[in-house]
């Protein structure tokens, strides 16, 4: 067998998330296995992240293993096969990697990005978010707050189940380019909603609606003070540094 990085993007607002599941076909994951399966490749692929339902991706990284019967020199082949099985999928790059790589756990740094407006327009809708941030200078106050290393157990959505809920926010960030706002957060991983529950947060602080104390309060796990997520519509999982 042998092992092939892919770099895909996807529009989320076609699927239920990224991770495969019994009550629904209609995710990521599943579309990707079963187009590879009819090409005759089995098994499963894996991705670098589990995006949420309606969330985007430009820079999802997978890997899967091909059958001894596909030569790792036909990828440019199979990027085309599998682009015209998939709908909502594109295949960017495909690539021959070590069998020892995986897409998940070799990851060192995954960047979001966050995109949207007070008020997108009609088709705009499933792409960008509808999110008013308030003043500039207490939204980056709230980002700068995230970045380090914390406990995220009070920003992570209820069910999850993961071994810690320590992780490193390396910069979260705000810009601004024309009619659209962009919210960055660069880590060593995320945990499920984080990014939404954060963005949510720190736009609450930006309208005056929450304090930065409070903010301080949520993230020493003293006290919640806010479980809301922003809009799904405006989230891409940007890229994966390995």
């Amino acid at each position: 067998m042998a092992r092939v990085k892919g770099v895909i993007a996807y529009d989320g607002s076609t699927f239920q998330g990224f991770q495969r599941q019994t009550r629904t076909p209609d995710t990521v994951q599943g579309a990707l296995e079963r187009a590879l399966e009819s090409l005759g490749i089995p098994g499963e692929v894996v991705g670098s992240g589990r995006t949420d339902t309606g969330v985007h991706a430009t820079g999802q990284v997978i890997h899967f293993d091909l059958p001894p019967y596909w030569e790792a020199q036909s990828l440019e082949k199979l990027r085309r096969h599998l682009d015209g099985r998939l709908e909502a999928i594109r295949i960017k790059h495909l690539a021959p990697v070590p069998d020892s790589f995986h897409a998940r756990y070799d990851a060192r740094e995954r960047i979001y990005r966050y995109v949207y407006r007070p008020t997108p327009s009609l088709f705009e809708r499933r792409y960008v978010a509808a999110l008013d941030t308030g003043d500039a200078h207490r939204l980056r106050a709230a980002l700068d707050c995230f970045v380090g290393t914390h406990d995220f157990g009070f920003f992570l959505k209820t069910g999850s189940e993961t071994a810690h809920n320590r992780r490193t926010i390396f910069r979260a960030y705000a810009l601004e380019r024309g009619k659209y706002g962009y919210i960055y957060f660069h880590a060593d991983g995320f945990l499920r909603a984080q990014v939404r529950m954060m963005i949510h947060a720190a736009a609450a602080v930006g309208r005056g609606e929450l304090s930065l104390e409070a903010l301080d309060e949520q993230l020493a796990l003293r006290q919640r003070h806010t479980t809301e997520l922003a809009p799904p519509e405006g989230l891409y999982l940007a890229r994966i540094i390995y």
